[in-house]
């Protein structure tokens, strides 16, 4: 590289440092080197690889600096024993679900700790297309939220959007705003028809009636339909329960919502429209009634849960590396299934009084990991709506199982395809056998050994093999690891620190 060159990059560097708000040494933090070694860096003085380019890229969120480089893909070399304690993050799906939330406010929402992973940077992506003000505050990731008086959505991002199965979050709030609109959907093809079914039915009560057709939701609202009688949704869905909530949240009646999903996080999007000043009764049930404003203008500020499914993904690294570790600031009342049914396969661990979460209602932990002798349970691990066990935390139940002495049958009967990503454990030496789309059978106790993997398209199945990965014996690499990032902030990087040996690599 000649001087000119790398001073180019250098400015290139420094200018996307400071469109971040970070300082040099905020960003040498990130990338684990001096605040001298960016100073260098900036200034042009500084030999640079295409991996040291692209980790500054990822750092800063900026494709400028990632230009030209292909995927991240994760090389991993194992076994591993973890030890130490980790922090459980802010809940990705509550996240989610608050931001679109925000949609219903005109006053400024300040979000403590928001989850900064790939979904909601899409998310934010879109929200600044149609008018939307966010910033990061600081590095505890405090995420600041101004509507514009009127949203521009004949400007919006459609390419974030269709990177984000969450637009469909916008309906609820954006019924109030607008009496015709149009969002994008991903695919393009016309099954978004069947996909917002559920959704329609929760939300017609509020006179909006919603087209799919070539990638787009054509909806329009008739203001003189009202609800009437309680809404009762067909499906116990998260999502659609909390499209419910946000319509009912700028309903001035009383709206009252049955079979609702009484799951983490439309347990903290209740605790948002209750600062907001809607009323909400029956939060954590299957009933919800809330009394709506006709206008919602207030300055709020509130910190979402910790995810019970990172802590799930936790739990599991440290059971299938045999490890001792602390997790701290975990959902308890979340993870209450998930521990009996450990508990009955012989899973070891202490675990501290309950604290209150920054939300002030969900209740955590902090539970120590015992290396345990693991058997089989005695019936099939299947999921239910909460107090279930999590539908997104039955997967890890694959790699555990494949870990304890005999035949373990998950039955993942929400997803048609899911479970067949699961058999990519036996690349590593599983023995997981699919007996249909919904059913596999695993077969304990595994010695994992290293192999190449792509990464599958599913997020928690992809958290699987790289847990599994981190039990194999040798070097394992898995490919195109952008999944993981959409639900995941830094789990390469923070199972490091509990000894992972953990690279993140790309093709040059």
């Amino acid at each position: 590289m000649g001087q000119g060159y790398k001073g180019r990059i250098g400015s290139i560097i420094r200018d996307a440092r400071k469109h971040r708000g970070l300082t040099q040494q905020q960003l040498a933090e990130r990338l684990s080197t001096s605040q001298s070694a960016i100073n260098r860096i900036e200034k042009g003085h500084q030999n640079l690889s295409l991996d040291m380019l692209a980790r500054i890229g990822s750092a800063l969120d900026s494709e400028i600096v990632a230009l030209g480089a292909g995927p991240t893909h994760l090389r991993v070399t194992g076994p591993t024993t973890l030890s130490g304690s980790i922090d459980v993050k802010t809940s990705k799906n509550a996240g989610v679900a608050l931001l679109c939330a925000t949609l219903l406010n005109r006053g400024r929402t300040t979000l403590r700790n928001v989850a900064r992973i790939e979904e909601v940077n899409r998310l934010l992506e879109v929200l600044n297309s149609i008018g939307v003000h966010t910033r990061w505050l600081n590095d505890d990731n405090d995420l600041e939220i101004v509507p514009p008086k009127e949203l521009q959505l004949e400007s919006i991002d459609e390419t974030a959007a269709r990177r984000t199965r969450s637009i469909i979050m916008f309906l609820g709030p954006l019924l109030h705003r607008e009496d015709t609109f149009e969002l994008p959907y991903a695919g393009g093809c016309n099954l978004g028809t069947r996909t917002v079914e559920p959704h329609m039915y929760a939300l017609r009560p509020f006179g909006l009636e919603v087209k799919a057709t070539d990638g787009q939701y054509h909806a329009q609202v008739n203001r003189a339909i009202e609800p009437t009688h309680p809404i009762v949704l067909t499906e116990r869905g998260d999502t659609v329960t909390e499209n419910a909530l946000m319509a009912a949240a700028l309903h001035p009646g009383t709206t009252v919502i049955r079979n609702a999903s009484s799951n983490y996080m439309v347990q903290d999007l209740c605790f948002y429209l209750q600062k907001l000043g809607v009323t909400v009764e029956g939060i954590g049930t299957t009933t919800l009634t809330v009394t709506g404003r006709t206008e919602i203008d207030v300055d709020v500020d509130y910190a979402p849960s910790e995810d019970p499914i990172e802590a799930m993904s936790l739990l599991a690294a440290a059971i299938v590396t045999r490890s001792s570790i602390t997790i701290c600031r975990v959902p308890i009342e979340f993870l209450e299934i998930e521990l009996a049914t450990l508990g009955e396969m012989g899973f070891q661990h202490t675990r501290s009084e309950e604290y209150a979460a920054r939300n002030g209602h969900t209740r955590l932990v902090d539970i120590t990991t015992q290396p345990s002798e693991l058997h089989a349970p005695l019936d099939k691990i299947h999921p239910m709506p909460f107090p279930g066990l999590n539908i997104d935390n039955l997967p890890f139940f694959a790699v555990i199982a494949a870990v304890a002495e005999g035949q373990t049958l998950l039955h993942d009967w929400v997803y048609e395809n899911r479970a067949i990503y699961l058999t990519e454990l036996n690349k590593l030496g599983g023995q997981v056998k699919l007996l249909d789309p919904h059913r596999v059978m695993i077969e304990g106790p595994t010695h994992f050994s290293g192999a190449e993997i792509v990464c599958p398209p599913a997020l928690r199945p992809a958290v699987v093999i790289l847990l599994a990965m981190l039990a194999s014996k040798g070097t394992s690499v898995l490919r195109s690891t952008y999944v993981i990032h959409r639900g995941y902030e830094d789990l390469a990087e923070r199972l490091n620190e509990l000894g992972a040996n953990i690279e993140p690599f790309r093709d040059i």
